[in-house]
């Protein structure tokens, strides 16, 4: 995807055995609320465990249990990591996406930035609500109506929490330079 030269991570995993008590109190919460193993961004949040906590619970609800589908929230997702160009994130919820039922040329297209040419109507709506708040940092009363008359009241605060929280999970990776999964490409730098 890119000829990106990676930097070397700032804040690389730390060992287990390194954690303080409220660090393994955290990690332990983690695998018990999403009963996964604890990697990803999580080794970067685990320096601030009161963060990871809350962080994760947020990210389990709007994840597993919001009102959106997990099509429409893998597009967010995916959406979001193009906007911060985050590596690890779109590398992971492109796998995600396509398990969703999200086409390859979807995805391309995202990690291309540029608007998919074949969307359906739901994820035009998402793509115009996602785009316009994140370029503009507001939506228009078109765009709001579009998404309320689809999603209703929770589903237009549900897709805002998940570009939310995705920003900041983003955004924290993207300081601490967590590279790509395995197998994962980075993502084309775009002129800054």
């Amino acid at each position: 995807m890119s000829n990106h030269i990676p930097a070397p991570s700032r804040m690389p995993p730390l060992s287990p055995d390194a954690y303080d008590q409220a660090q393994k109190d955290a990690q332990a919460d983690f695998v018990a609320t999403r009963k996964v193993d604890f990697s990803g961004p999580w080794h970067v949040f685990i320096r601030s465990p009161e963060l990871l906590t809350h962080a994760q619970r947020m990210g389990e609800y709007l994840r597993y249990r919001c009102k959106l589908s997990g099509r429409i929230s893998e597009f967010v997702i995916l959406l979001v990591a193009r906007d911060w160009t985050q590596d690890f994130e779109f590398g992971t919820h492109r796998k995600h996406g396509l398990k969703a039922g999200l086409s390859e040329a979807v995805i391309a297209a995202i990690a291309e930035g540029r608007r998919p040419g074949d969307l359906d109507d739901e994820l035009r709506t998402i793509w115009d609500f996602v785009t316009e708040l994140q370029r503009t940092r507001r939506v228009s009363d078109t765009t709001y109506g579009q998404a309320l008359a689809r999603f209703g009241e929770q589903g237009v605060i549900d897709l805002a929490g998940i570009i939310g929280y995705y920003s900041l999970l983003a955004m924290t990776m993207n300081v601490a330079r967590v590279a790509p999964p395995d197998g994962e490409a980075y993502l084309p730098r775009f002129p800054e």
